[in-house]
């Protein structure tokens, strides 16, 4: 599957928590939105990099203990095994599309909210055969 969007665009109007665009044999394409007060979660991959650009929003991102402020036009390269979180500090959604490489999550995956994300068993990427 290819994809040619305006990812700006398309991470604006994203309302929610976690909506996988697109998923080829080694990066994934995922659009997020945080809410006032929410984060992602910590967590720790061990096998994938992850790359997380914000376009709105206010917040910090936590990588192995070290808090950073991150907003509109800011980057943040999580390397595999690295503890890391994202918390929203500010007032309004924090909204990001994030590149995993190789994927991790199942295509097409949507989570209307973290809690919802937090009892998917099944989102888990399974490389096609």
């Amino acid at each position: 599957m290819t994809l040619n969007i305006n990812i700006v665009e398309a991470t604006q109007k994203n309302t929610y928590f976690r909506h996988v665009l697109s998923t080829g044999p080694n990066a994934q394409v995922v659009v997020m939105s945080i809410p006032a007060g929410g984060e992602i979660g910590e967590e720790v991959h061990e096998h994938v990099d992850q790359v997380l650009v914000f376009v709105a929003g206010e917040g910090v991102a936590i990588l192995d203990g070290d808090e950073t402020h991150v907003g509109p036009d800011h980057l943040v390269h999580v390397p595999a095994g690295a503890r890391h979180n994202v918390v929203n500090r500010g007032s309004f959604p924090l909204r990001l599309y994030t590149v995993y490489a190789p994927p991790q999550h199942a295509q097409g995956t949507i989570h209307r909210t973290k809690a919802e994300a937090d009892v998917d068993a099944a989102d888990h990427y399974v490389p096609l055969a």
